[in-house]
């Protein structure tokens, strides 16, 4: 993947439980949920490269898409969004955060087109495609709301439970 500006498209085989597909495009058995852009401003310095690689490997505090997924996916998983560290931090653990890379690895696939100014056309890309996992200025997908409410309520259960305590487990790193 270039380390340049673009626009990239995450394809599912597997569909979280719960997420709407209609009007989704699929093709060769893999369903396209997300939408992204790097950067989201010509000021930024981020880039295809390291966006995408954040959402593999990064955790639910600094990716959204990992958020979504991990909240959707916490009933299957069994590791539910937690306050981690000094507590202002939320992922799903080392060994969850361990467990949506793997899954992540299995069922998801992502294409990109570099694009030297894509926050111009990101508006424009979500109001023409059907993408139930994004939220930011996706508001007309009827799974916006749900989905928005969904990582709300793990995130106030996150709160009210006590700060996960990691000891010394550490995330494989493949």
């Amino acid at each position: 993947m270039p380390a340049t500006r673009g626009v990239y498209a995450w394809y599912f085989r597997d569909v979280p439980p719960g997420v709407p597909t209609d009007g989704c495009y699929t093709r060769d058995g893999l369903t396209l949920l997300y939408l992204g852009i790097s950067p989201k401003n010509a000021q930024s310095s981020q880039n295809l490269r390291k966006r995408v690689a954040y959402h593999y490997k990064g955790n639910a505090e600094g990716s959204t898409l990992r958020l979504t997924l991990g909240a959707l996916l916490a009933p299957v998983s069994d590791f539910p969004l937690r306050r981690v560290g000094s507590g202002k931090r939320m992922t799903f653990t080392h060994l969850g955060e361990q467990w949506l890379d793997d899954w992540l690895e299995r069922n998801a696939l992502v294409c990109w087109t570099e694009h030297p100014e894509p926050w111009l056309h990101e508006q424009e890309l979500l109001a023409a495609h059907s993408v139930p996992l994004n939220i930011q200025d996706n508001r007309r997908h009827p799974f916006c709301v749900a989905l928005s409410a969904m990582r709300q309520e793990a995130k106030r259960q996150a709160r009210e439970a006590p700060i996960a305590q990691e000891g010394n487990q550490q995330r494989r790193m493949k």
